[in-house]
């Protein structure tokens, strides 16, 4: 298959390509979780303190909750795609299982792969947010450093959720992508259907 992942979809297409021997057709990485050290502030915090966030009163959790994911966007989420990133990590069950998969973050699933990049078996090209704050520009220079001839796309005006700030350059790079390495493959009902 061709496979577009983000954050931490790109760690486990990685991770099942490297470790795992999947074979792609392509690999198109967006803002993936690749490269040592990784979690923002707030990440490392609720790592240490997991059952302190777990326990937090609703509404201060829902409160974090939405200025997490505002910081993950250029542009303001209108209210109902707001409510689209919430509504899974709210109520006890969701307020638990966010905090637990922000503390179940470990380096040690991207350093089992991140020195096997070079060993990538298909053509792969990598899109970053220019202004992500939860994983910086800079992994995403390295990540592209690493794989030996993957392009490197910033987006420009584009936070972490690149697929909200600029969906639009997620397509064309992706079609763009595609036509490249596949010229007889039928990429164009694909953009029919868009």
């Amino acid at each position: 298959p061709d496979i577009v992942a983000h954050d931490f979809g790109g760690s486990v297409a990685l991770r099942g390509h490297l470790l795992n021997g999947l074979d792609y057709r392509s690999l198109v990485l967006i803002d993936p979780v690749a490269i040592s050290p990784q979690g923002s502030p707030l990440v490392q915090a609720a790592k240490e303190h997991e059952k302190a966030f777990a326990g937090l009163p609703a509404y201060i959790h829902e409160a974090m909750l939405r200025a997490y994911i505002g910081g993950s966007v250029a542009n303001a989420l209108r209210a109902d795609e707001m409510q689209l990133y919430l509504q899974p990590w709210l109520g006890d069950e969701g307020q638990k299982a966010f905090w637990r998969q922000i503390a179940q973050m470990d380096d040690k699933f991207s350093r089992e792969v991140e020195w096997r990049y070079d060993e990538i078996r298909c053509p792969v090209t990598i899109l970053w947010g220019e202004d992500d704050e939860w994983i910086p520009l800079d992994d995403g220079r390295e990540l592209a450093r690493r794989i030996p001839g993957a392009p490197f796309i910033a987006v420009p005006n584009a936070k972490h959720l690149v697929q909200e700030d600029a969906p639009e350059a997620i397509i064309s790079t992706v079609l763009d992508f595609w036509n490249d390495q596949h010229p007889s493959a039928a990429a164009k009902p694909l953009l029919q259907q868009l």
